[in-house]
């Protein structure tokens, strides 16, 4: 069972996380939506994260999409304005500069910010998506982000079927994206999961992937059935 770090402690844990990345020779980061409230999105399922105020199956569904697509469209056009002005912090750097050094190898995220990105990770694999790109659903064509926000039709196709190219409940993740994020989990000899839940499936089964080490790092700590060899909290 892994000890917890917190508060006063939470420095010693630091150091006990910074000799594992020393001697791991393969580093994969998995981040949830805790990576992205210090760029003031917030989370899903804290105390005060967004899914508690709201039934994300009421909007966040295909069915949704399908039978009332002006609320779906009115939701995800305030997420999207609401991300307008939002940067990565300066943790979205630090694991941007790790990638460059060497130091990991590659993060997949259950995020839809594109803020990995936008900070200078190039090996991100979005597992749920990416809210910033906008497709029709019916012909795949791709369209801008105010085409979606002016309520305009796909201009292939002419439905009135825009939408970002995110994971709605009910469907099924990106095949390549899991693929390519399993395989290097595998190969790791350490994980680092940042700012997750972990309650979601089936992604919370991905740290289960790798044979060496797995780090926790976030807010609160997870109920979760397998063990992490570190847990840093708060």
């Amino acid at each position: 069972m892994a000890k917890i770090y917190t508060g006063e402690n939470i420095k010693e844990g630091i150091r006990i996380l910074a000799d594992f990345m020393k001697e791991a020779k393969y580093t994969v980061v998995l981040t949830g939506a805790g990576m992205d409230t210090e760029s003031n999105i917030p989370d899903f399922r804290s105390q005060d994260g967004l899914w508690r105020k709201m039934d994300p199956r009421l909007v966040a569904s295909i069915d949704t999409f399908e039978e009332n697509y002006s609320l779906f469209r009115d939701f995800y056009s305030e997420r999207i304005k609401r991300l307008k002005d939002v940067k990565p912090h300066e943790g979205h750097y630090v694991l941007a500069d790790f990638e460059k050094r060497g130091i990991i190898k590659c993060i997949a995220t259950q995020n839809v910010s594109d803020l990995h990105r936008m900070a200078g990770n190039d090996k991100v694999y979005e597992l749920h998506g990416n809210i910033r790109k906008i497709r029709c659903n019916y012909c795949n064509h791709k369209a801008e982000l105010e085409d979606f926000l002016n309520r305009e039709k796909c201009a292939n196709c002419g439905r009135d079927a825009l939408r970002p190219e995110v994971v709605l409940f009910g469907e099924a993740l990106p095949m390549d994206e899991w693929l390519w994020a399993e395989e290097d989990i595998r190969k790791s000899d350490l994980i680092i999961v940042i700012g997750t839940s972990l309650e979601v499936a089936p992604v919370n089964q991905l740290p289960m992937l790798t044979r060496g080490k797995r780090v926790l790092i976030n807010m609160e700590d997870v109920d979760i059935y397998y063990d992490f060899d570190l847990k840093l909290n708060g």
